[in-house]
C-alpha cells in the first residue's frame, strides 16, 4: 500500500482534523455504493486502510517513528503482538526496543475499523451516508444500501395486453423472470426488490428496475391505451357497403362498412385497445384504406373515364 499521507493527501505535520477532513472527501467520493469512479471500490479500500493508520494517534506515532509499515505491519523485528490471529491484542515487551512498551494494538479483532485509541471508522460513515450517531449515544442510521441495477425486456404487444412472464437478464448475468400485468404502456418500469447490487456496507441489497418495452407490430400501432389500425377495403365495399373481418388484440370482430364510405375515414370500436387496471380501456381505431385491384382492369378504367367525363367532381375544392 501508498504512504497514507499520500493516499489522503495530506502533510505530515496535518492535524487530527485535517486528516478526517480529507478522509471524509475521499470516502464519500469513492464509497462504492455511491460513486461512478472507476476503480472505486479498490480506492476506497485504500482510503479507508490510510485512515485507520492515521486516524488513530497512536498507529499514527507508531508509523511515523519506523515501527510499523503503511499497512500497519510491525518493521520491528522483535516486535511481537501483530498476526496472532482473530482477536489479537498483545502488549509489546518493554526490551523489545524503544516506544514499544507504552501502547497497545489490535488490528485482528473487535469491531471492525476500532482501534486502539477508539478509532471507529462507521462513525464516520454513519454521518456521510445516514447522519447516524454511531457508537457515541443515539441509535445510528441503517448502513447505505446497495446500488440498483437497470434492465429491458421487451414483449410482444398481445402480452401487454394479456400480461405475461417474461425473462430478463440483469447486468450482474443472472436471470429473472418478471411478471408483466395486463395492459402495460411501453416504457414503463417494474421494481424487482433486493435483485441489484449488494451493500458492501452491510446493508440491504439494492433494487433491479426493469423497463418493459413492447415490440413493433407488423399492422397495429399503440398511442397511449388506443390501438391504430389501416384496414383496406376493395371500391365495391367501400361504394355499396359491407361487414368485413377485422382483426384486434383479442380476435377478429365483423365490421359495419358505411355505404358511399370515403378512404380514410376512421371508426371506432370502443373497448378493443389496451387493458387499463385503474379504468377504462382503450379504444381501437381503424382507419379505412380504398385499395384497387393489384392488376390493372380494362372495364374499371372504362367505368372511370365516363364518370371522369360525364360526372367530375373535385374533393380537393376546399383546399384552395
Amino acid at each position: 500500500m501508498r504512504d497514507p499521507y499520500t493516499v489522503l493527501g495530506v502533510t505530515k505535520s496535518a492535524g487530527a482534523a485535517e486528516i478526517k477532513s480529507a478522509f471524509r472527501k475521499l470516502a464519500k467520493k469513492f464509497h462504492p455504493d455511491q460513486s461512478k469512479e472507476p476503480k472505486a471500490k479498490e480506492k476506497f479500500a485504500e482510503v479507508s486502510s490510510a485512515y485507520e493508520i492515521l486516524g488513530d494517534e497512536k498507529k499514527r506515532g507508531a508509523f511515523d517513528r519506523g515501527e510499523i509499515d503503511a499497512e500497519g505491519k510491525p518493521r520491528h523485528p522483535g516486535f511481537e503482538g501483530f498476526g496472532a490471529g482473530a482477536g489479537a491484542g498483545r502488549r509489546a515487551h518493554a526490551g523489545a526496543g524503544p516506544g514499544f512498551e507504552h501502547f497497545e494494538f489490535n488490528f485482528g479483532g473487535g469491531r471492525p475499523g476500532a482501534g486502539a485509541a477508539g478509532f471507529e471508522a462507521s462513525d464516520i460513515f454513519s454521518e456521510l451516508f445516514g447522519g447516524g450517531v454511531g457508537r457515541r449515544g443515539a441509535r445510528a442510521a441503517p448502513p447505505p444500501r446497495g446500488e440498483d441495477v437497470q434492465a429491458t425486456v421487451t414483449v410482444s404487444l398481445n402480452e401487454a395486453a394479456t400480461g405475461a412472464q417474461a425473462r430478463v437478464s440483469l447486468p450482474s448475468g443472472r436471470t429473472l423472470e418478471v411478471s408483466v400485468p395486463a395492459g402495460i404502456e411501453d416504457g414503463k418500469q417494474i421494481r424487482l426488490k433486493r435483485q441489484g447490487h449488494s451493500s458492501l456496507a452491510g446493508g440491504e441489497p439494492g433494487d433491479a428496475i426493469v423497463t418493459v418495452r413492447i415490440a413493433k407490430h407488423p399492422y397495429f400501432r399503440v398511442e397511449g391505451r388506443d390501438v391504430r389500425l389501416d384496414l383496406p377495403v376493395t371500391l365495391y365495399e367501400a361504394v355499396l357497403g359491407a361487414k368485413i373481418n377485422a382483426p384486434t388484440l383479442d380476435g377478429a370482430v365483423e365490421l359495419a362498412v358505411p355505404a358511399g364510405t370515403t378512404g380514410g375515414r376512421t371508426l371506432r370500436l370502443r373497448g378493443k385497445g389496451l387493458p387499463n387496471p385503474g379504468g377504462a380501456p382503450g379504444d381501437l381505431l381503424v382507419t379505412l384504406r380504398v385499395t384497387l385491384p393489384d392488376e390493372p382492369d380494362a372495364e374499371l378504367s372504362n367505368l372511370m373515364r365516363k364518370w371522369e367525363s360525364g360526372k367530375p367532381y373535385n374533393p380537393r375544392g376546399d383546399l384552395g
